[in-house]
């Protein structure tokens, strides 16, 4: 850890405080989001599918509304963005905590995510822009900052949420505030660039910006390569704990071999992304280290397809060591597979883009994989029910393997036709003439 403080103030401070920004956020948002259905269903007593609306509608309006969150980055500039989603967030956190009625709920669930929406592609552009030829080293150390934020935060929510969940929604709350008071008085302003060189001197419209990245055939293909990458690693929260409460029981022994899940997958991170990405950048290309870093990852589904070979035991050691064992060792493979492609895959998207509308491409980007994940946890989930069903437990594991190999070899191809290089620089505009 104090390698990464040190390599930390090697970058400028702008770039300093979007890493502690971003270990901030998701601090705030998972000290209170794990929290938030047993909260919603328990002292609320609202119907399932109430609380599954409300849930549903905070990843709906932050997936959605990436795209737009991205174009008004490029459009306002990224701090404003920033700060606008860190207000939000204060809003909607904060009425979580002090109302019960069904509307004001779904509303603040739907401010929860907007804001993601806003600041997420304005950060990363950022990032992109102030780390200049180190993005990719950059992008290594964010999601170091991003993961930490991802394992204290629902430890704290835990101690907080014992007291009271209302305690826990202020909290965080008073957390985004604080948050907000430091972007605006120490965060510089920076914008990319959103224009193209035209005789006239006019900006393009947004829809025209659109299409132009609709347009972007490399940067679609990338985009839609990657989406099989989120739909694994978000089996950590999805077919990974459901497969140990399948073996282990839904006791303390299953409740703690889920945490273990998360622990490994976020220690990991915390401990060898800038090694890791450091290994990676000295011997490969950016393109061959995504497509070894998705293999990776759909290896990971490899010990629990061997594991169903396995007979279950009926009890003691050997049960309890097949149910936290492979599971813990895929979440491992899965966040190694995550450390290899990430800061390539952030890297990547800023060359397609010919850095230029840098936070309209990662908002595009987010949506696709976001919509990506909702349909592949979908079909998992499917399979997961097959599985049980029909008594074919390798199924689900033989469809995620089948998928990491798929996306794999798509985005080998995609390296070898050159198609993940940075796209020709445009040539200049004519001179107007009187």
């Amino acid at each position: 850890m104090r390698g990464t403080l040190a390599q930390l103030r090697t970058y400028d401070r702008s770039v300093q405080l979007l890493m502690v920004n971003q270990f901030t956020i998701n601090l705030g948002f998972y000290m209170l989001m794990p929290y938030l259905a047993t909260h919603l269903a328990g002292p609320l007593g609202l119907a399932g599918w109430l609380v599954g609306l409300i849930l549903g509608v905070r990843n709906f309006s932050q997936q959605g509304m990436f795209l737009v969150g991205g174009t008004l980055a490029d459009r306002f500039g990224y701090k404003p963005m920033i700060v606008a989603g860190m207000v939000l967030r204060i809003a909607g956190f904060a009425t979580l905590g002090l109302v019960e009625s069904v509307p004001a709920l779904i509303a603040a669930s739907a401010a929860i995510g907007l804001a993601g929406a806003l600041f997420n592609p304005a950060t990363r552009a950022y990032l992109a822009a102030d780390a200049g030829d180190r993005r990719v080293e950059a992008f290594a150390l964010f999601n170091v900052f991003y993961q930490a934020g991802i394992l204290l935060g629902p430890l704290v929510g835990m101690l907080l949420t014992g007291v009271d969940f209302r305690v826990t929604c202020l909290t965080a709350a008073g957390i985004f505030a604080v948050l907000s008071l430091v972007q605006i008085r120490a965060l510089p302003a920076r914008r990319g660039d959103d224009t193209r060189d035209r005789p006239d001197g006019r900006r393009e419209s947004v829809l025209t910006q659109w299409r132009g990245i609709l347009a972007n055939r490399p940067f679609i293909l990338f985009a839609l390569a990657m989406v099989g990458s989120y739909v694994m690693t978000f089996q950590v929260y999805l077919a990974l704990p459901l497969e140990v409460r399948r073996l282990g029981g839904e006791g303390r022994f299953g409740t703690a071999a889920v945490a273990m899940l998360f622990a490994v997958s976020g220690l990991s991170t915390i401990l060898l992304q800038t090694r890791v990405t450091a290994w990676c950048r000295a011997r490969t290309e950016p393109g061959r280290a995504l497509t070894w870093g998705v293999l990776t990852m759909g290896m990971a589904f490899v010990p629990l397809l061997v594991a169903t070979a396995v007979s279950v035991p009926d009890g003691g050691a050997g049960r309890w060591l097949l149910a936290a064992g492979p599971p813990a060792l895929s979440a491992l493979l899965l966040a190694v597979g995550t450390m290899i492609a990430y800061p390539f895959e952030m890297d990547t998207i800023v060359r397609l883009s010919g850095d230029r509308l840098v936070a309209t491409h990662y908002g595009l980007y987010n949506t696709i994989c976001g919509f990506g994940i909702t349909l592949g946890n979908l079909l998992t989930g499917v399979a997961l029910d097959t599985a049980r069903d029909a008594g074919m437990s390798a199924l689900p594991w033989l469809a995620l393997l089948t998928l990491g190999l798929v996306c794999a070899a798509a985005l080998q191809g995609l390296h070898r036709t050159g198609r993940l290089a940075a796209p020709a620089p445009r040539s200049a505009a004519p001179p107007v003439t009187a």
